[in-house]
């Protein structure tokens, strides 16, 4: 795979300074049960990385201890991680909004019996990797029999009260452009997903968010391999929106490794970018019980031009309503 750093420098992107931490989100484990195209990551089912069971109460400490009010966990697949559901239990005793970063598919697999019910008892809010809702465009991104399993998956969760009216189940699904391309409007999208898996699956869910694919990891590599990525480069570049800025993901989140280590974003973690102490020490999980991040330079590179290109991008979706003359 290659190493998509370099072409990330150097750096062009505005300085960015921290506010108040209000999102701890974590990377519990590299293991996965898919092995999708745009993965940032580079998850499959052979990553043998995972958070030690000591690391993840410290984690738990930490929301004892810190300002941040939701708890996000991701992967890979954080469902295969063994102590995945202890967690949740712990965390939500704590009281923090937990998010669980679902691919839906892990809801099928075996060994995965009432993790839905699980996750419905908890009040944990599920936000979906969907890329489509057309089975072949779904296929092409993330592997064959995967549109299927996702289907099946939502309808259980709807069963549950997930994505339903009048509950408090909130059941948010993801987009992600098949190629290097900006997501479309993430309003008109979403009307597009409501109607079509509403009409042809009787699917309801929350919202819809658009994410922008990360030129990093397994993304990035391919399209060094194709010769595209100094293209999406200056796509994002040229898209760049200084509005979307004040409101990037990383201004109230940092992002922790499946070893404690702890970064501005999931991104700037996968490309090994840490955060550093004044003595240019890794920051660890138990510093951050004994220090804040707040007015804290973050750090950036050209890949963050992904987050502020048209109407943004966050783990959370697009940050503004595109430009009149996108899309």
């Amino acid at each position: 795979m290659h190493d998509t750093l370099p072409h990330l420098q150097p750096v062009t992107f505005p300085n960015l300074v921290r506010k108040s931490l209000e999102i701890l989100q974590i990377n519990i484990g590299l293991k996965c049960n898919l092995a999708c195209l745009h993965c940032h990551v580079n998850s499959n089912p052979y990553r043998k990385e995972k958070m030690s069971i000591e690391t993840i109460d410290l984690v738990l400490e930490c929301l004892k201890s810190c300002e941040a009010h939701t708890l996000d966990i991701t992967g890979g697949a954080p469902e295969m991680h063994p102590q995945f559901r202890y967690l949740v239990k712990e965390a939500r005793k704590i009281g923090v909004h937990i998010i669980d970063r679902c691919n839906l598919t892990i809801l099928e697999e075996e060994g995965q019996d009432e993790l839905a019910e699980f996750l419905a008892s908890n009040g944990v809010e599920i936000i979906a990797s969907l890329p489509c809702y057309i089975k072949e465009n779904v296929e092409m991104q993330r592997g064959k029999g995967v549109f299927a399993s996702s289907i099946t998956a939502l309808q259980t969760l709807n069963s549950l009260g997930y994505g339903v009216p009048n509950t408090d189940l909130a059941l948010n699904l993801v987009y992600n452009p098949l190629g290097p391309s900006l997501p479309p409007s993430q309003e008109v999208l979403e009307k597009e997903y409501k109607y079509k898996l509403q009409d042809e699956y009787n699917i309801t869910f929350n919202s819809l968010f658009v994410i922008c694919n990360m030129p990093i990891k397994r993304f990035g590599s391919t399209l060094i391999s194709k010769g595209k990525l100094s293209d999406y480069l200056c796509l994002l570049r040229s898209a760049h929106r200084k509005e979307n800025l004040e409101n990037v993901m990383c201004r109230n989140l940092i992002s922790v490794d499946w070893e404690g280590y702890f970064y501005d974003c999931d991104f700037n973690q996968m490309l090994g970018l840490n955060i550093f102490d004044e003595n240019n020490k890794k920051q660890h999980l138990s510093d951050l019980i004994n220090a804040g991040l707040s007015n804290k330079n973050i750090r950036v590179a050209e890949h963050c031009y992904g987050c502020t290109a048209g109407q943004g991008s966050s783990c959370g979706g697009s940050l503004t309503k595109p430009a009149a003359n996108e899309n």
